[in-house]
């Protein structure tokens, strides 16, 4: 039975549910809530348990859906720029060469856990996606098995055992920021001291992976000019119904059927990307993938649900047969989309399914391990046959220009009083790669903020005397904190100066044949002498002939000298380098931000007498 809603497709962004709604919205809110709760009755009153579930599936998809809609419409319009995210498929010139790089680029990496009894194994991939999904095209990765140092092989399972008794190969569940790393767990013995370095180490991780390459990409640019207008390229056709501020509407359709090899594979053929005024791609805030057609069929689906008396197969039959006639019908997909920002432009991409390359490859990676810190007089080779690319670069780098009217603009000020004996003044920017050159010498000098009340129009007016424990200047974090509790008057107003930082950078540009002394390059890994080039003063970018900045692999440093700090540290990069850029932080600068900030106002009733 499956009468759900097809929300897999839908593409809603859940976590737009965190936003708040304008005062505009509140009659829907209301409304909605008020339809959710006599939902919810109603199905109290429904005795089949088969048509409960049914009937709670569709209808709960329903709602969440106009949940989501009304979210999203009420979303205030703020900025947020993102990435380009073809940007790593226009490195390629077909894209079953950005399928080859993904598969070619993966190995493993051993990392130390914090028990004797477990070994964490990351599988490494060269690229990084945030929509649609971890990889462009449809793919599977399945892990099978892991062989270890005394020629054992230890099969995958997908959750640990607490009753198996003998080594485990399992995924990690310590790790959330890493959901593809895997956790070799070795038995525990109640009472025996387990060596780590003595228990039969991972040397390969064994598995297979298959992705399905499109036949092509192409991409459609649209203004509102093309509003009502249909654009086609061969087999692909797009129709812009709809270009608000924040928003579009589109309707997409690929006249030749999706060839055999997808089957039912579900496929994401539309990237929608915007652009503003200013040519910075907007990150999107959600997507609506449902039609008012189809949203108006499954409510009526749901209507006949709820006034039958019983589930029955006739009944089952009939609303899946409804359902494939429906679906059939829908020749074109459509799709709204919202974004962080005023729209200017569209990028509108579609991938070509009609014919489609399939790679299956058997893996048998070895585990390779590269401490951070390692005390390791040689360096160990990390050459991988692709070259990736860094596209987050260019946009991070210019970080090292920054200036003080760029960093004073960029400055937010946040508020807290839920605590009036805890308020606190956040001072906050975004951190840039100026960040990244501070280092820690900082001498911030004098913070001084002086509160003042308000008069009966709400202006600043007298200063007020307070003893130094009713407030504390935190100028490295750029906070303020003060105690109600210690205040004579109600502060309205704080006046004061919090220092902002400013690496002062010098930027040079180096040919890979040759490199200065305390600089080599040996293949694709770059060695630095510390001792010449300290690692807080000093940054290093790697390009190769294309002119493009190499994606870093990792990195490690060898303290191998017991007389000093680290002696050299290596740098692998994802391809070639023939050029170098050399970032060094020449001076550190303090600026002032000046400010007056109205203050929020407390709930003091709680507070002591």
């Amino acid at each position: 039975m499956d009468v759900r809603l097809p929300l897999t497709s839908a593409g809603i962004c859940l976590a737009l549910l965190l936003s708040a709604c304008s005062p505009s919205d509140e009659k829907r809110q209301v409304s909605l809530e008020e339809k959710t709760a006599q939902f919810e009755k109603s199905l109290d009153g429904i005795q089949d348990p088969k048509l409960k579930d049914a009937v709670a599936e569709l209808g709960g998809s329903l709602l969440l859906l106009e949940r989501a809609q009304l979210k999203l419409d009420s979303k205030p319009v703020d900025t947020e720029y993102g990435e380009d995210v073809l940007a790593a498929l226009k490195h390629y010139p077909t894209p079953q060469a950005l399928v080859d790089t993904y598969i070619n680029g993966l190995f493993v990496l051993h990392k130390d856990s914090s028990s004797d009894y477990l070994t964490d194994l990351q599988p490494v991939f060269p690229f990084n996606f945030s929509i649609p999904a971890s990889f462009l095209f449809p793919h599977g990765l399945e892990w099978q098995s892991v062989t270890l140092s005394n020629k054992r092989v230890i099969a995958f399972q997908p959750e640990w055992s607490e009753t198996d008794p003998g080594i485990q190969l399992s995924p990690s569940s310590s790790n959330l920021s890493n959901p593809d790393d895997l956790t070799v767990t070795y038995p525990f013995i109640e009472g025996l001291d387990v060596d780590i370095k003595r228990q039969p180490q991972p040397v390969s991780l064994q598995g297979k992976v298959e992705v399905i390459a499109p036949r092509r990409l192409y991409t459609f640019e649209l203004t509102k000019k093309d509003v009502g207008q249909t654009r086609t390229n061969d087999n692909l056709s797009v129709t812009l119904l709809r270009l608000a501020n924040n928003y579009a509407e589109i309707e997409f359709n690929n006249s030749a059927p999706p060839a055999t090899e997808v089957g039912d594979t579900p496929l994401n053929p539309l990237i929608v990307q915007a652009k503003d005024t200013t040519g910075q791609f907007l990150s999107r805030s959600g997507s609506i993938n449902e039609t008012a057609a189809q949203i108006a069929f499954y409510q009526k689906q749901l209507a006949k649900m709820q006034q039958q008396k019983a589930w029955s197969e006739a009944f089952e039959k009939q609303i899946d047969e409804e359902q494939r006639n429906f679906e059939k019908q829908q020749n074109h997909h459509y799709t709204k989309v919202y974004f962080n920002g005023s729209i200017d432009t569209l990028d509108i991409s579609v991938l070509d399914f009609s014919t489609v390359t399939v790679t299956r490859k058997e893996l048998n990676l070895p585990v390779r391990r590269f401490d951070s810190h390692t005390t390791a007089k040689a360096i160990q080779p990390l050459s991988l046959p692709v070259v990736v690319y860094d596209d987050q670069a260019p946009r991070w780098l210019k970080g090292a220009t920054l200036g003080e009217e760029q960093l004073k603009k960029s400055v937010t000020v946040t508020q807290s009083v839920d605590d009036p004996s805890a308020a606190r003044i956040e001072f906050d920017h975004p951190r840039s790669f100026n960040d990244e050159l501070l280092g820690t010498s900082f001498s911030p000098g004098d913070s001084p903020v002086t509160f003042f009340t308000a008069d009966r129009n709400g202006k600043r007016d007298g200063p007020i005397e307070l003893p130094s424990q009713a407030y504390q200047v935190d100028p490295l974090r750029g906070i303020i904190s003060y105690d109600l509790n210690l205040f004579p008057e109600t502060p309205a107003y704080a006046v004061g100066s919090m220092p902002l930082f400013l690496a002062i950078v010098d930027k040079q540009t180096l040919n890979a044949h040759p490199l200065p002394k305390g600089l080599e390059l040996k293949g694709n890994a770059l060695v630095v002498d510390q001792k010449l080039f300290p690692a807080q003063d000093w940054r290093f970018f790697a390009q190769d002939d294309t002119g493009n900045y190499l994606k870093e692999i990792l990195s490690v440093t060898h303290d191998a000298s017991t007389e000093g700090p680290a002696l050299f540290a290596v740098h692998y990069f994802y391809g070639q380098p023939t050029r170098l850029e050399t970032y060094q932080r020449t001076d550190l600068t303090t600026v002032q931000y000046g400010f007056e900030v109205k203050l929020a106002q407390a709930d003091l009733t709680h507070l002591e007498q």
